[in-house]
């Protein structure tokens, strides 16, 4: 296949960014910021990262993020050059660039002060001030569309804490971009050989050796690769929520040195391995590993970061068995999903494989490619969404058509505004599907958690399915230009996602996502629905002295916003359809226990339950509003979704405590 040489790569880069940058109304070098920290996220070299842009003499900042493990502080700044091959970016610029970004951490107490509350230059510094307490790192990212002539500085420290510089050039984009796979390679090197047991294989593709790996080292590498490590695993770690995790951090915390003889330890791939040998050739001892990934055990893994760093234990008596099996990079598809499938004896798998072969994806792109969106204009110009199932598809596919013209085609049939990926299609869905506060907590975690909906709810991937899903991509991306309007700032992704899910509720998910396929765009009623809903959200999720990217992040600032007062203007209601539109809807033991009590309660109780509300004032208007929908659907016989049976459950029990009187047969037990 064809690859984009550098240089193509650099203008087709600049070409994107400036389309971007033009179609979302954005400034050039913000667009490109943000654009890298999309691609650095999906890969797990970031988390929660948000732009916030601040200049002033001696200082520069991008943005920052604040990973929820609390591993590090990130803070972002950026070199853009719309002329790039022109010049390099030298050693004594990127110094300078690196020294005005950490001259930030000195500056952020009075830039505070200056700054308005809910800004998002404000969330950044009250952000900033917090982890300073306590984080155990300061990272600092330059990112940049020229090549370097230079490395990144070497690690320093602000005010006794270590921080270390990342460039990401052009040339290391490139590399990211084409490779086709969602991360640089993990090269692991060992400052005292690792010991193993070579097990005999004449398979040419694979081969296997047995090692005993400090659980130290293995939370380090995790702690610094973080899910980097884990890209091919198979479930990714619910903190300590599960049973198992439970027994590994007790196991840690209580018995140490009997961890080895209790964990069933991690199986783990490398594409390369630099061994010692004996005298006759056997390899005896791991200098070092490249590529290395833990395929199964990634619950064990992030248990052992957990301790080291939550619960501040040494790990110096904890030993971890390894399996290690050195694949062909080529076989690697093949191989590592059956490794997976095959060592997982911990428990039951309920999280699937996030690699881009996952049956879902594969039928998910197969079936996408083959649609043909009507056109838009007087061209009659059809045109292909292109779904992106493994980074850098959509970079080879362009590079397959060698001349300028052929290229031109091809962006005129498969325009790079019409692509998405598969973390874009995770927060296209759960948008609609009433998660805003999932794609609020980061690129990563959100897919993690569409990917887990998906393996329950199985659904049927098919035309009609894929055209549905990308109108939810046209419906955010419209809901996106709305909230920029409204200088949402910053924050536009969550309004965003507040806005599309509030919609979808009032609508109770009736949109027609056909029409919006068959127009490639919404109505003018559902435009005006959104302009006027996006306020109201603004005010309820931005308002307050609360840390805005947080609180979005709760489930109860969901709650909060499903309970505004809005209802879908007359227009928009008379273009609904009769059923709602499930997307990925797994089933939940939880909603339908809700929606079952909801449904025992009569509706003329819940019409009681309002009345009593509205004479006491012992509900807020929000609480007595949803009684009364409810009341208003069961009688009508229509049911209730799941959000409202458990809001209207939590709403009833509130009732009881403050003195609601339920007809004898239906009163709680």
């Amino acid at each position: 296949m064809a690859e984009l040489d550098l240089n193509d790569y650099c203008r087709a880069l600049v070409t994107d960014i400036q389309a971007q940058a033009d179609a979302e109304g954005g400034s050039i070098p913000n667009t490109f910021t943000q654009y890298v920290l999309e691609i650095l996220a999906e890969a797990g070299v970031v988390s929660d990262a948000a732009l916030a842009y601040h200049s002033s003499r001696g200082l520069e900042i991008y943005g920052y993020g604040l990973p929820d493990d609390g591993s590090s502080l990130d803070l972002y700044t950026t070199d853009f050059n719309l002329t790039p091959l022109s010049s390099k970016l030298t050693k004594a610029e990127s110094d300078r660039l690196f020294r005005r970004l950490l001259a930030f951490l000195g500056k952020h107490g009075a830039i505070r002060t200056s700054q308005e509350d809910n800004t998002d230059v404000h969330d950044m510094c009250v952000g900033v001030g917090k982890a300073l307490a306590n984080v155990p790192k300061i990272r600092l990212f330059l990112l940049s569309n020229r090549a370097s002539t230079t490395t990144a500085p070497e690690p320093g420290e602000f005010e006794g804490i270590p921080v270390t510089h990342e460039l990401w050039d052009l040339a290391r984009l490139h590399r990211h971009e084409t490779s086709g796979s969602i991360g640089e390679p993990i090269k692991v090197t060992f400052e005292r050989p690792l010991p193993c047991l070579a097990a005999h294989s004449d398979e040419l593709n694979y081969s296997v050796v047995l090692a005993v790996i400090p659980g130290r080292q293995l939370a380090e590498l995790y702690k610094e690769h973080r899910t980097r490590l884990l890209e091919l695993n198979v479930r990714s770690f619910l903190q300590t929520r599960g049973g198992v995790n439970k027994g590994i951090r007790n196991t840690l915390l209580t018995d140490p040195r009997r961890f080895l003889a209790y964990n069933n330890g991690v199986t783990a791939t490398a594409s390369d391995v630099d061994f010692e040998t004996d005298k006759d050739g056997t390899p005896v001892a791991i200098r070092s590993m490249t590529g290395l990934q833990i395929v199964n055990g990634g619950q064990t893994t992030a248990s052992l970061h957990h301790v080291l760093t939550r619960d501040g234990r040494d790990l110096n008596d904890v030993h971890v068995q390894m399996k290690l099996t050195i694949v062909d990079p080529a076989h690697l598809s093949e191989i590592v999903p059956k490794i997976s499938e095959y060592s997982n004896t911990q428990n039951k798998v309920t999280l699937v494989d996030f690699s881009s072969n996952h049956d879902f994806h594969v039928t998910f792109e197969r079936v996408s490619r083959s649609l043909w969106a009507p056109a838009t204009d007087s061209s009659g110009q059809e045109t292909r969404w292109f779904y992106e199932r493994a980074r850098g598809q959509y970079t080879d596919k362009s590079a397959e058509h060698e001349t300028r013209s052929a290229q031109r085609k091809f962006k005129l049939i498969m325009p790079s505004r019409q692509r998405f990926s598969k973390s874009d299609l995770a927060t296209f869905v759960h948008s609609w599907e009433q998660l805003p506060y999932w794609v609020c907590r980061g690129a990563q975690k959100n897919f993690a958690h569409f990917m887990e909906r998906i393996e329950k709810s199985d659904p049927v991937v098919d035309v009609q399915y894929c055209k549905r899903a990308i109108a939810t991509a046209i419906l955010f991306r419209h809901a996106d230009g709305i909230a920029r309007a409204h200088s949402a700032g910053s924050h536009k992704r969550l309004i965003t996602t507040y806005s599309v899910a509030r919609l979808s509720l009032a609508a109770e998910k009736r949109i027609d996502l056909d029409r919006i396929w068959n127009e490639q765009g919404i109505t003018d009623a559902l435009r005006d629905a959104l302009d006027e809903l996006c306020p109201l959200i603004m005010e309820t999720v931005i308002s307050g002295d609360r840390h805005v990217s947080e609180w979005a992040k709760k489930p109860d600032c969901w709650d909060e916003v499903s309970r505004i007062s809005w209802t879908l203007p007359d227009g928009l209601a008379a273009e609904l359809t009769v059923d709602p539109f499930e997307i990925a809807s797994p089933a939940s033991t939880e909603s339908d226990e809700a929606e079952a009590a909801v449904e025992e309660i009569p509706s003329e109780e819940w019409q009681t339950l309002a009345d009593w509300a509205r004479e006491g004032r012992a509900l807020l208007a929000g609480e007595r509003q949803l009684a009364e929908r409810v009341a208003q659907r069961l009688s009508r016989g229509r049911r209730v979704t799941e959000i409202q049976a458990r809001q209207a459950m939590g709403v009833y029990e509130k009732a009881l405590l403050y003195g609601f009187q339920p007809t004898p047969d239906h009163e709680a037990e």
